[in-house]
């Protein structure tokens, strides 16, 4: 199982992301080898704004739609101990500046026991986890 980040959607969606290429190919990877994949109902609610922002509302809604009619995605939802635990994610890390959603996003990988994360960011080194692509 992978869980998908904020940034490895918006660098599928769009053309301009500096990772656009990348993620591509990331997701052709995915997509071969029939990986399970899940994100988090935050990581939508933020995919959705910057989306939004960086390109049109219209695009935005018809992919975040597209993404709940989807039957490749697990959306992962929060439970209070979740949100507990990312509250303790982000007193731990909040030296790296770590966003609430990533700390949310770090408990839900623990809670279901995801040790790969697709993402972009940094932050998902601290608690441990495996990002693809491989970024250095």
């Amino acid at each position: 199982m992978i869980f998908v980040d904020t940034g490895a959607f918006l660098a599928r969606y769009l053309r301009s992301d500096q990772h656009h290429a990348e993620s591509l190919a990331a997701w052709d990877r995915i997509e071969r080898n029939r990986e399970r994949v899940s994100t988090s109902n935050m990581v939508i609610s933020e995919l959705a704004t910057l989306l939004a922002r960086r390109s049109t509302y219209s695009f935005a809604a018809e992919t975040i739609r597209n993404l709940y009619d989807s039957d490749i995605f697990d959306i992962l939802r929060p439970d209070r101990e979740d949100e507990r635990e990312a509250l303790r994610f982000f007193e731990r890390y909040a030296d790296q500046e770590v966003s609430f959603t990533d700390c949310l996003s770090f408990a839900l990988m623990r809670t279901y026991k995801i040790r790969r994360a697709f993402a972009f960011d940094r932050h998902f080194d601290l608690p441990g986890f495996t990002r693809i692509p491989l970024v250095s």
